[in-house]
């Protein structure tokens, strides 16, 4: 089983940058994709984005493209989304999650583990 614990998040003004933190323990092995999704009380789990770790393959909702961006650190078992040029849109609690599945990776239900959350709070 894997375990993950996601952080970095804040108040932040429209305009500014945020970067989130994934790190996993546990049999990160299994793991093929670990995806960030982002979720508001009156909303269903939303996909940002995900990203590949063994070829590092990314991909991004539409609303991320341009403004967020995935890393990786292997050594370190921890994924980075990069946020910039923020929008109060963006408010949210931001989860990650691992895949050992290498496709469908928009998909929520195809994850089987998650992060507790951060809150990104975008002021106007």
């Amino acid at each position: 089983q894997v375990q993950l614990v996601e952080s970095g998040g804040g108040l932040v003004e429209t305009g500014g940058s945020l970067r989130l933190s994934c790190v996993a323990s546990g049999r990160t092995s299994t793991t093929y994709a670990v995806g960030w999704f982002r979720q508001t009380a009156d909303e269903e789990r939303e996909f940002v984005a995900s990203i590949a770790l063994g070829n590092g393959r990314t991909g991004y909702a539409d609303f991320a493209k341009g403004r967020f961006s995935l890393s990786k650190d292997n050594e370190k078992n921890t994924v980075y989304l990069d946020m910039n040029n923020l929008k109060p849109s963006d408010t949210a609690v931001y989860y990650c999650g691992a895949t050992s599945r290498d496709y469908g990776h928009a998909i929520p239900r195809l994850y089987g583990a998650w992060g507790q959350g951060t809150r990104v709070t975008v002021s106007s």
